[in-house]
């Protein structure tokens, strides 16, 4: 396979090449790269079959080089950061790494990578199905400002989260609110999707939240949650079947 290594420090890359030559003899190192931008140009020209991919580059985050070039090659992301193991697998990527790099971890994202090289058209989107259900971390907590103290609030008392005036707010079940310094939207691919279900383009709230459900006008549904929003949450009716398919469990 050829492999191409996407990172700023020597270190890293010098840990990636190593390994690879342990395990991975036959495999080719192309080229190594420390910024988004010479990546780019470099992959206008050339392919390769494997790319590590450090998230934090010299000139940005690496997600923005899927919106450069097309890179057909198998991804796996390194990273010191859980929090952006999720979006790993909005990308080509199968796997991710968590640094420093675990020699066994490291085999089992290189065997994923080969499966998927020698897998046929067919077969191929099935294989990263299954590696993804397999794979997925959600964030079991998060952290917020309040004056000079970092508060840890774990998931599973997070009642739900909710936008206004471009700041995001997080509610536990014990009624407090709490504010965010992340976007709904990055909260939502960090979170369960089994969880929790983004009600409103405003709202996103957790399954034991859901105080009752009514029919509304114009097919839509009206929802209550607990502790108590401020208002009444819609969810259109485009929501409908798939929320009503999120309460079920299906």
């Amino acid at each position: 396979m050829k492999v191409l290594i996407l990172e700023d420090e020597i270190p890293a890359q010098m840990q990636i090449k190593k390994l690879l030559n342990i395990n991975y003899p036959e495999f080719e190192i192309k080229a190594c790269h420390a910024s988004i931008l010479s990546a780019a140009e470099w992959l206008k020209n050339n392919e390769v079959d494997l790319i590590f991919m450090d998230v934090e580059l010299s000139d940005g985050v690496c997600f923005e080089l899927f919106n450069m070039v097309d890179i057909k090659a198998q991804v796996v992301i390194t990273t010191a950061y859980e929090s952006y193991a999720l979006n790993a697998f909005k990308v080509n990527s199968i796997d991710y790494l968590l640094k420093p790099i675990d020699q066994d971890e490291f085999v089992k994202s290189v065997e994923k990578c080969k499966q998927l090289a020698s897998a046929n058209s067919y077969m191929k989107k099935d294989i990263i199905e299954k590696l993804l259900t397999s794979s997925k971390v959600y964030k079991q907590r998060f952290t917020v400002k309040l004056g000079k103290q970092i508060i840890v609030i774990n998931t599973n008392d997070i009642a739900y989260f909710y936008a206004e005036n471009k700041s995001t707010y997080i509610v536990t079940f014990d009624k407090k609110v709490l504010l965010s310094d992340l976007s709904l939207d990055t909260i939502e691919t960090q979170i369960s999707p089994d969880v929790f279900f983004k009600l409103s383009r405003s709202c996103i709230a957790s399954i034991s939240s859901i105080d009752s459900i009514s029919k509304h006008f114009n097919s839509r549904l009206k929802v209550k949650l607990k502790p108590p929003f401020k208002e009444d949450i819609l969810v259109s009716r485009v929501k409908v079947h798939s929320f009503m398919e999120w309460l079920e469990g299906i």
